[in-house]
């Protein structure tokens, strides 16, 4: 059996009162709609989207317990005590965990007393351990300081106390109703006074890095050399950023748009290395190049090796053994690549092969599975079948679980199915859990999940209807060729770094025509590249994944194409170009 598709959706956002905005000489209607999408209106407002600087940053001192924490390791610093950063395997734990340790080495610690932990993805788990901790203890070390995680390590942190260790934690996850008994907790949401709960991990690592410098030169403004060292770690902290999908909008948009705009210039060997490993060093890096060729190389060492590398790839790391490293992030690549093709097609048999699955408002799947790759492949599920997804590696008899949600894409301010309000539900079943909205992760014994499989049913059918799991698409405007000329486009680049809150824009194209017959590309041949008609005006586009659309393209039948249109430059000649989205027939409508 194989499942139909489900027809996507169109949601095309309704044209925006723009009385107040700025002459259209400055800004084309169309512009001005696509910020009006997204909350930006007012002509203070647009150019502070528009020009995002790092002025926009929030100072330390409104992150509660961030100069605390610095306090108290400028203190341990002095004190001649050992410290170590205890970083998540993920991006953002990783460049987090870097920026910590150059801060303070910086500060002054010595050789010998400072040093950085990863756990094991596999052996380890997610978060604090106590067996990691005992073992830190015994290298000498009476301080532990977290970065991306720890928020809901309770009983870690009373280990951690038995064990003589001043524990910090930084993180940024959803934290249950007891917090760990820590020495100091510093969390961007944790009671509504930051102006930025959604700072990645990595942005609270970058701000405690701050509070370090502030508290080193006794003023709010921080010595020289530690001010270049922070430039530096707006690069680091821009990758978390991006990688872990928080909203690109506020600081966190100053900090991806600053952060990749100096990312060739911090002077860090490691970052050269994978910079030029990814063929990225005559390139402008933008956030797709992060969320599509750096950050799955990164994350790949912690799904099939240990993390650990990474952040010694963005801290002692030379030329040549960042180079060594970055060869190394490459080849876990594409073993992780080829595991997670084999996991997917088992998956998706699976589901295929299960005939009450259309009557399900979830996917709950468990296998011999890499543990460290079902979070990618649950994404590729959610993508696929648009339900929320969990999936579940088996070894020697528990499951380590990657959850992911559904985009609810209603317009502005969309509401979000929780994924950890889901397990959270299912926490009776769970050894643990943990995440956010949109993912999460658990451990379960392996006699359970056939419970949970059906706990977790309960939950999200008790909170979407089936209509929510029709695929959706949010489409920003209607437009003509007339929208499309190349000074107009290069002005929907300016609204760039997109990602979480502030995607590229989505644009439609009523009644066109197929200017050419459609021609399938790729290695496999699954994408397709055409020429579409828009007006009087004939456009370059490419489906990536659309073979399926070239018969009946080539039909001859209007269309209607949403796309995202861009510019490409070759060999001085600049023509814009259309990345199909979906397409819908004029005579199927309706």
């Amino acid at each position: 059996m194989s499942l139909p598709k489900l027809p996507t959706r169109w949601i095309v956002a309704r044209p925006a009162d723009l009385a107040g905005s700025p002459p259209p000489d400055k800004f084309s209607p169309l512009i001005l709609q696509l910020l009006a999408n997204r909350g930006i209106t007012g002509g203070a407002n647009i150019a502070a989207f528009l020009e995002p600087k790092l002025s926009d940053l929030v100072a330390p001192d409104l992150l509660p317990h961030c100069i605390d924490a610095a306090m108290k390791v400028v203190a341990a610093i002095r004190a001649g005590r050992k410290i170590v950063v205890y970083g998540d395997y993920d991006v953002d734990g990783t460049t987090g965990a870097a920026i910590l340790w150059h801060a303070m080495k910086l500060a002054g610690s010595q050789p010998g007393l400072l040093d950085y932990y990863v756990p094991h993805r596999l052996d380890e788990g997610y978060g604090l351990n106590g067996e990691a901790l005992a073992s830190i203890a015994r290298d000498g070390a009476t301080m532990v300081v977290t970065v991306d995680c720890g928020i809901t390590a309770v009983n870690e942190a009373e280990i951690a106390r038995a064990l003589g260790i001043e524990l910090i934690i930084t993180d940024h996850h959803e934290p249950t109703a007891q917090l760990p008994a820590a020495a100091c907790i510093v969390h961007p949401g944790l009671d509504g006074s930051y102006p930025n709960p959604r700072l990645c991990g990595a942005g609270v690592a970058m701000k405690v890095a701050w509070a370090i410098g502030q508290t080193l030169s006794a003023a709010e403004k921080v010595g020289d050399a530690f001010r270049q060292f922070l430039l530096q770690a707006v690069s680091l902290a821009a990758l978390g950023t991006v990688a872990d999908v928080v909203p690109l909008v506020g600081e966190n948009r100053a900090i991806v748009a600053y952060g990749l705009r100096s990312i060739k210039k911090t002077g860090l060997p490691g970052l050269d290395a994978l910079i030029d490993s990814a063929g990225l060093r005559a390139e402008k890096v933008d956030a797709y190049h992060v969320g599509f060729t750096l950050a799955p190389r990164l994350n790949a060492a912690g799904r099939m090796d240990q993390a650990r590398q990474v952040v010694e790839l963005f801290t002692e790391a030379d030329a040549q053994r960042g180079r060594e490293l970055a060869d190394d992030l490459v080849r876990h690549n594409r073993e992780r690549q080829a595991t997670e093709q084999a996991i997917l097609r088992d998956a998706i048999a699976l589901i295929e092969a299960d005939a009450g699955f259309s009557a399900r408002r979830s996917i709950v799947l468990s296998g011999d599975w890499h543990p460290g790759v079902i979070g990618i492949v649950a994404s590729r599920l959610v993508d696929r079948y648009n339900r929320p997804t969990v999936m579940i590696g088996i070894q020697n008899g528990v499951g380590h679980g990657s959850a992911r949600s559904i985009d609810l894409p209603t317009g502005p301010g969309s509401p979000t199915f929780s994924i950890n309000d889901a397990l959270a539900s299912c926490k009776d079943l769970l050894i643990s859990f943990g995440g956010h909205a949109m993912a999460g992760g658990l451990r379960i014994e392996q006699e359970r999940i056939k419970l949970f499989v059906e706990a977790f049913e309960c939950a999200v059918a008790d909170k979407l209807t089936e209509a929510d799991l029709a695929p959706t698409l949010l489409i920003d405007a209607e437009v003509t060729a007339n929208d499309l000329r190349i000074e107009i486009v290069r002005q929907m680049a300016a609204l760039a770094p997109f990602g979480a809150a502030n995607p590229a824009p989505v644009l439609v194209a009523r009644s066109c025509r197929l200017a050419n017959e459609p021609r399938r590309v790729g290695r496999d041949g699954a994408h397709l590249q055409f020429h579409v008609r828009i007006g009087n005006a004939i456009f370059k586009a490419i489906a990536f994944r659309g073979a399926d659309w070239s018969k009946p393209l080539s039909s001859g039948r209007p269309f209607d194409i949403a796309f995202e249109p861009s510019i490409n430059t070759y060999q001085g000649r600049s023509n814009v170009e259309l990345t199909v989205c979906d397409i819908q027939w004029n005579d199927q409508k309706g």
